[in-house]
C-alpha cells in the first residue's frame, strides 16, 4: 500500500490520540565500505567491483518520492547520513542526494546535515568538499589510535590516516565527532588512556565512546577475541568519564559526550521518541499519524532494494507499533538522556496518559534508579538517578509489558 491510500489507512481511527506529531528527520543508508569489520553488525556490504552510485542514488530518490505521502507538510530536523562507509560516495554524489533531499522535503533553517567518514577513505581536501556539498557535520570513525589495536579490530586504516583525517576535518567542520571504541582486545587502562590523550588533544566538539561487545551474526561472534573483563572495563568507563569532563565534555547521553552548542540533534531526537524517516538498503523508521506508530524496514540487500525501490515498492516490512510496547520503547531512548525528559512528551509522543507508566516510574523512585522532580517551565520531570544510569538495563527494564513474562532487573 503507497500513496495517498497509505497515508488514509494511518489515519484511520485507533487506540491512540497525539495531540500533536513530533519532530522528523531523515536517515539515509549507504552500505558499502571497504572491509566488513569482525564487530559489525550493521547493514553493511564489501566493496567489490565498485559501488554503483548513480543507479543507488535514483533508488533513494524514488525511494524517498514514494514516501513522501506519509510526511506530506512537515519539516526534517536533521540528516543523517550513515552506513557503511558513506564517504566511499564521491562529494558529487552527496551533492546530488542533498539537492534530491532538499527538492522532496522542506529543511528546518540550520538543518543539521552529518556524514559519517572514515579514515581509511580520507583524501586531502575530500571532508571539505564533503562540506561545500552541503554536509554540515562529519562523524569520523576513529575506533583507535594504536595501530595494534586497529589491527586486532579489523579496521582498515592506522593511526597516522586518524590524525591526518581529525586535522582535516578540524579545519573543514565548526562542529565533528569522533567515535573511539573501549575495552578492545588486549587493551589496558594505560592504552585507553593514550588514545584520550590524542583524541582530546583535537578539542573535539562531539565524542561518541563505545564498549566493543560481541554482536550475534558477526566474526567475533563465532571467534570471539579474549576483551577485558567487566571490572577492567569499568574502570575504563570511569576513566573516560573522568578524563572527558575535565576537559569540558559533558556526558549528555550514555555514550555521547558534547560541548556546549554541539550535541547532536538527530541522536537527540531518537532518544527523546521523535519520528524518523529511514531510506536506503535495510533502513528503519518511525512514523507517527494521529491515531498510531508505525514502523518501517526497507528491503536489506543493496541490489534488491533498488530494484524494488525503482518500482515504487522499497519497504520489505511494516508494523504498526502495539500499544503495550510503547512505553517500553519510549523509556528505552528517554532513559539514555543524562538529563532525563519531560514527564509531559511521553503523552504527546506516544499518546497514552501518565497512569499507564506511574506504577513503574515509583517503582524506579523506590528502587533508587529514578529520580522525578517538579520544574515550574516542564511540569514533571524524570531522569536515571547515578545508580540508574550506571544500571540502565535494569532501569529499562521495569518498562517492559507484564505480558512478556521478562524477568524485571534487581
Amino acid at each position: 500500500m503507497t500513496g495517498a491510500d497509505a497515508a488514509a489507512h494511518y489515519l484511520r481511527p485507533g487506540t491512540l490520540q497525539l495531540s500533536a506529531l513530533p519532530p522528523l528527520s531523515l536517515y539515509v543508508h549507504l552500505p558499502w565500505c571497504l572491509k566488513k569489520c569482525p564487530y559489525c553488525d550493521f547493514n553493511s556490504h564489501e566493496n567489490r567491483g565498485g559501488v554503483p552510485e548513480a543507479r543507488y542514488l535514483d533508488a533513494l530518490r524514488a525511494d524517498l518520492e514514494s514516501a513522501l505521502p506519509l510526511v506530506w507538510g512537515r519539516r526534517i530536523v536533521s540528516v543523517f547520513i550513515g552506513g557503511g562507509t558513506p564517504s566511499l560516495f564521491s562529494p558529487d554524489s552527496i551533492g546530488r542526494l542533498l539537492g534530491d533531499v532538499r527538492a522532496l522535503l522542506p529543511l528546518e533553517p540550520g538543518c543539521e546535515i552529518t556524514l559519517e567518514a572514515n579514515p581509511g577513505t580520507f583524501e586531502t581536501e575530500r571532508f571539505r568538499a564533503f562540506r561545500d556539498a552541503g554536509v554540515t557535520r562529519l562523524s569520523v570513525g576513529v575506533q583507535s589510535f594504536d595501530d595494534t589495536l586497529l589491527a586486532r579490530i579489523g579496521r582498515v586504516h592506522d593511526a597516522a590516516q586518524a590524525r591526518a583525517a581529525l586535522d582535516e576535518a578540524k579545519a573543514a567542520f565548526d562542529t565533528f565527532n569522533l567515535d573511539l571504541m573501549y575495552a578492545l582486545p588486549g587493551q589496558t587502562p594505560a592504552m585507553l588512556q593514550a588514545d584520550l590523550d590524542v583524541a582530546l588533544s583535537y578539542a573535539p566538539p562531539h565524542l561518541s565512546i563505545y564498549h566493543l561487545t560481541l554482536e550475534p551474526n558477526t566474526w567475533f561472534a563465532t571467534h570471539p577475541p579474549v576483551l577485558p573483563d567487566d571490572d577492567t572495563a569499568s574502570d575504563m568507563l570511569d576513566a573516560i568519564v573522568e578524563r572527558t569532563a575535565e576537559d569540558g565534555l559533558v556526558r549528555y547521553e550514555v555514550s555521547a559526550f558534547a560541548r556546549s552548542g554541539h550535541r547532536c540533534r538527530h541522536n537527540l531526537n531518537y532518544w527523546q521518541f521523535g519520528d524518523y524517516l529511514g531510506i536506503g538498503a535495510g533502513a528503519h523508521g518511525k512514523l507517527s499519524f494521529p491515531h498510531r506508530l508505525v514502523r518501517q524496514v526497507r528491503w536489506r540487500e543493496p541490489a534488491a532494494y533498488m530494484t524494488h525501490a525503482l518500482q515504487g515498492r522499497p519497504v520489505s516490512n511494516e508494523d504498526v507499533v502495539h500499544r503495550k510496547s510503547l512505553p517500553f520503547e519510549f523509556m528505552l531512548n528517554a532513559l539514555r538522556l543524562r538529563e532525563g525528559i519531560a514527564l509531559a512528551d511521553f503523552t504527546s509522543r506516544t499518546g497514552l496518559p501518565l497512569s499507564t507508566i506511574e506504577p513503574a516510574l515509583q517503582s524506579g523512585v523506590q528502587r533508587g534508579l529514578l529520580e522525578i522532580e517538579e520544574s515550574s517551565t516542564f511540569g514533571r520531570w524524570v531522569r536515571p538517578s547515578a545508580r540508574g544510569f550506571d544500571f540502565l538495563s535494569d532501569l529499562q527494564s521495569i518498562f517492559l509489558p507484564p505480558s512478556d513474562g521478562v524477568r524485571r532487573g534487581r
